[in-house]
């Protein structure tokens, strides 16, 4: 948790305020590395820096596990 949020902190360089715009509900903390949503941090993958949008679509493709989609 710590990490995450050291790296939070680097990658945005600003505070976060606002709702979560995947959930619409809870409180954004996060801003994504990719498409730059604000996301709470149910919805924030801190490994990747991504949103949980853009965490799914940069995983590896089930199908063929060494292609990814982005």
């Amino acid at each position: 948790d710590r990490a995450v949020k050291c790296h939070e902190r680097q990658t945005t360089g600003m505070s976060v305020t606002g709702v979560c715009q995947i959930c619409e509900h809870r409180v954004a903390e996060y801003s994504c590395d990719r498409c730059g949503a604000t996301v709470c941090a149910f919805d924030y993958d801190g490994e990747m820096g991504f949103c949980g949008d853009c965490a799914q679509k940069a995983k590896p493709d089930n199908r063929r596990g060494d292609t990814f989609q982005l």
